[in-house]
């Protein structure tokens, strides 16, 4: 690994130096990332990827404008030039904005990812050698046609400094420590191809090596295996009206889509319309509206240890603390950071997130979970007299409002009588999220309550893919329009 600039003194001292002190306010954010990439498919590894970036965000607010400009030329030439671009920018938007308020907090403080076992004591050969087991592990039938194991670790490190003519100054230093495990395999027998995957990229988070044995990594590859085969002989998922258990690693993506999304406030706001829609909740509706049953607890959560998205401040600077959305079924708070906030006159959180060095911060999911209930996942099921308990998202449809969804799973089991009988394919079910969540008949408790996340969120002109965080128990829900694609 290179040296990071995060650790020199002289250039910190360098950024603090050309940020300008006769203005509202202005922040520099430097980010230095480091990424490694290793798969092995088929029992062959791929080349190994590694990728090292780094750059420093100027902001700067100023006479009722904003400006930004970021650069990868950290010289002090390269620095003042950034400066002076987002002054520039600051001055022509002075006048236009939606928002004039400027930022007044200077903080300061500092967060790391709990690390129990650092990456760099497995070493290269270790972590390929890893690998080619879990794919000899999977590729264990004929009939699996293409199968592979991957790890990713990212590195990322950053520090955001404030300053403003008051003379106050801030500084904030973070340390985040991220694995993403996979394995995926897929088999085919005539027509019927079936893939089974563990979790789908959902078991991911913070921290070291140790995150393997969180999500149990290296007992996986044989039961992601004999799923797929599984499949292959199993029924189709029947059709009908009936209730569904959705496992955590399927809960996920229902409160990404349907919640996360839909209450971020910019999106509210309108600011997405052109990209990636708008959202069917209103600002008139936050204290009143009903979003889902008195089982529906949802909280933005920034404080749980190892999950994706955990901080202790967001890239405004902009202290992260737990705060419930949805409150026995109530929506009480978007997800919108102070400058969605401020526009919007609503209580929001401090999600205000960026992807890199090159992106200003919007508005993004964080860490959103359903809180546990208090029945076990053996009440749940015992409760349901026809329905199916689906695992694993690996399909999503969702309208530009976020409201009517369809999304497919990749492994279900028929419930009935209260008895698991069997497995199911390609089972998928609908729903309108504006009445889906006030079905919540069933919450498990904290035993089935998992930590996981979600790698790739895209949002934002110019794009931003940044993970967010998702934990929750297993769900029932009732009376759901429940189909099986044919294969």
């Amino acid at each position: 690994m290179t040296d990071l600039l995060i650790d020199s003194p002289t250039f910190e001292d360098r950024l603090r130096s050309v940020l300008p002190t006769d203005v509202d306010y202005a922040s520099a954010r430097l980010v230095d990332e480091r990424a490694e990439r290793l798969t092995v498919r088929r029992n062959e590894l791929e080349p190994v990827f590694n990728e090292f970036d780094t750059g420093v965000m100027i902001t700067i607010w100023d006479g009722g404008g904003l400006g930004y400009a970021a650069t990868s030329d950290l010289s002090e030439a390269g620095l003042e030039a950034a400066v002076e671009r987002a002054r520039y920018w600051a001055g022509v938007t002075a006048g236009s904005m939606v928002t004039t308020v400027a930022p007044t907090d200077h903080p300061v403080g500092s967060y790391a990812s709990p690390v129990e076992v650092t990456w760099d004591t497995l070493p290269l050969d270790d972590r390929i050698e890893l690998l080619r087991q879990q794919s000899r592990l999977l590729g264990i039938d004929d009939r699996i046609v293409n199968w592979g194991a991957s790890l990713v670790r990212r590195d990322v490190d950053q520090l955001l400094l404030t300053a403003s003519r008051t003379g106050d100054a801030g500084r904030i230093e973070q340390r985040f420590r991220f694995v993403y495990p996979s394995l995926r395999a897929t088999a085919n027998e005539g027509v019927n191809t079936q893939t089974r995957t563990f979790g789908g990229h959902a078991f991911c988070g913070q921290g070291g090596a140790e995150v393997l044995g969180r999500y149990g990594f290296g007992d996986a590859a044989s039961r992601v295996a004999n799923e797929a085969l599984e499949l292959l002989t199993a029924p189709n998922c029947p059709t009908g009206v009936m209730d569904v258990l959705l496992a955590p690693d399927q809960m996920i993506l229902q409160i990404h889509e349907s919640i996360g999304h839909p209450l971020e406030l910019d999106r509210i706001l309108g600011d997405e319309r052109n990209y990636a829609g708008t959202s069917f909740v209103t600002p008139d509706m936050f204290g009143t509206y009903r979003y889902g049953s008195e089982l529906l607890n949802v909280t933005f959560d920034p404080t749980v240890p190892g999950q994706l998205a955990s901080y202790a401040f967001d890239d405004d600077g902009t202290p992260a603390e737990r705060q419930y959305l949805i409150r026995d079924g109530i929506l009480e708070r978007g997800l919108g950071g102070a400058v969605s906030q401020a526009r919007s006159g609503l209580p929001g959180v401090a999600n205000s997130r960026a992807e890199n060095w090159n992106r200003p911060p919007i508005d993004r999911m964080a860490n959103l979970n359903v809180e546990p209930g208090e029945s076990t996942v053996a009440e749940l099921i015992a409760s349901i007299e026809h329905g199916v308990y689906l695992h694993t998202n690996n399909s999503w449809s969702i309208d530009d409002s976020r409201n009517k969804f369809q999304f497919g799973c990749e492994y279900g089991q028929l419930i009935e009588d209260g008895e698991i009988v069997g497995a199911v394919r390609n089972p998928g079910y609908r729903g309108i999220s504006s009445t889906f969540w006030r079905s919540l008949t069933g919450v498990a408790d904290r035993d089935s309550f998992t930590v996981m996340g979600t790698p790739n969120c895209g949002k934002g002109e110019l794009n931003q893919m940044i993970g967010t965080g998702h934990a929750s128990p297993a769900c029932r829900f009732s009376d759901v329009e429940v189909f099986g694609g044919e294969s």
